[in-house]
């Protein structure tokens, strides 16, 4: 995970705006269960991306409980679109290797 967490958080979120916990939803959903993110880590990097200016939030109520969800920022779309590169570069370097 170390290295890739923001690419994944930021792939989520550019999905749907969500808040913390459909995020980890959602990847596990996306990975069948093969990426289960602990909120310990989750949460902690939602804050920091936020503080970076990647994402922006806002609070909401659903099923009477107060949500922070998160959108992606003009910043975090450019930020995003650059690490979807450098994951598509490594990972083919990656292929090129073990194939």
């Amino acid at each position: 995970m170390k290295g890739h967490l923001d690419l994944l958080l930021l792939s989520a979120i550019a999905r749907e705006p969500s808040y913390g916990y459909a995020v980890i939803e959602a990847i596990r959903g996306s990975t069948d269960g093969a990426l289960d993110l602990a909120e310990g880590t989750v949460y902690p990097a939602l804050y920091r991306l936020e503080g970076a200016g990647l994402l922006s939030s806002s609070w909401t109520v659903a099923q009477g409980r107060r949500r922070r969800v998160y959108r992606l920022t003009a910043l975090g779309r450019r930020r995003l679109a650059s690490y979807r590169k450098e994951w598509r570069d490594f990972s083919g370097a990656v292929q090129a290797v073990v194939s």
